[in-house]
């Protein structure tokens, strides 16, 4: 698969790059961005995908949350694929800013409409690790995943639907609930259909009660004063509940004063780098 390097800036020692290539899996363009630190020039590396929010491209995690330096001292290849397939001339994917374009919800549409694009879930589980694995010095053997809001919620799904496959997983503000919650009903009606019994296999609150997997050490930061917290959007303590039940061990951390934004991302996201550095250089 044709790789074409759209930008390469050092940062911390090591280079971060943004590429883009024919995506076979949403049948379109895609970007991505690789951050490779300084050790990836000697040796394969271990690889964190970011899944990032609403209406983010790949560009907003990295010029907004400051991970590089973490990413560099921990020797971490970084890769924060887009939210969403773009300008595939679908009716109707660039009506709102919380479906179709900038929101793909980390699902494999089945609905007519949807179904032949909009396949974040595959491409982000399955084409984009393969592209990594074949183009970059990355150990296929040590991955995780974390991610802000949208993103949570898809990096919380990947991990608990595939047991094993990631090493572990984080999440700032997650999407906890989506069947529940506003934007969730809105995404799963339109990419699932109405079926509510399919949306389940992408609620992390329902798969980490039928979770069969290895031990899934799982941090999440939510800001206290989050708009959508208060808005009944994230629902984090029914996924601490469901996790409390099944016995799987989650690190939640409410935090005073803080919103939603990158600025709250910016001031935990080395937490996160070490948490999922703890395993991946096991």
């Amino acid at each position: 698969m044709a790789l074409k390097q759209i930008s390469s800036n050092k940062c911390f020692g090591g280079l971060q790059k943004v590429f883009e290539h024919d995506s076979v899996e949403l049948n379109c363009k895609m970007k991505f961005a690789v951050y490779l630190p300084p050790k990836a020039e000697t040796e394969k590396c271990p690889a964190l995908y970011w899944l990032s929010g609403l209406t983010c491209t790949e560009q907003n995690f990295i010029s907004k949350s400051g991970y590089h330096q973490a990413a560099s001292e921990h020797g971490l290849v970084v890769i924060a694929p887009d939210t969403s397939p773009r300008g595939c001339n679908i009716k109707g994917e660039d009506e709102s800013w919380d479906f179709g374009t900038g929101a793909g919800f980390y699902v494999d549409a089945t609905e007519d409409l949807w179904k032949t694009n909009y396949r974040m879930y595959s491409y982000v589980t399955e084409e984009l690790p393969q592209l990594i694995n074949a183009n970059f010095p990355v150990d296929p053997q040590r991955m995780s995943v974390f991610g802000h809001s949208m993103g949570g919620h898809g990096a919380l799904i990947c991990a608990l639907k595939n047991p094993g496959k990631y090493k572990s997983v984080s999440a700032f503000a997650p999407i906890c609930n989506p069947v529940l919650c506003p934007w969730g009903k809105k995404a799963f009606s339109g990419y699932l259909g109405t079926d509510q019994s399919k949306w389940k296999a992408y609620d992390a609150t329902y798969l980490v009660k039928s979770y069969p997997g290895s031990q899934l050490d799982i941090l999440i930061d939510q800001g206290k004063d989050d708009q959508f917290l208060l808005d009944g959007q994230l629902l984090p303590d029914n996924f601490i509940a469901a996790c409390t039940e099944k016995k799987i061990p989650v690190v939640f951390r409410l935090q005073e004063g803080y919103d939603h934004s990158y600025y709250f991302i910016a001031t935990f996201i080395t937490d996160h780098i070490r948490h999922h550095a703890k395993y991946l250089n096991a």
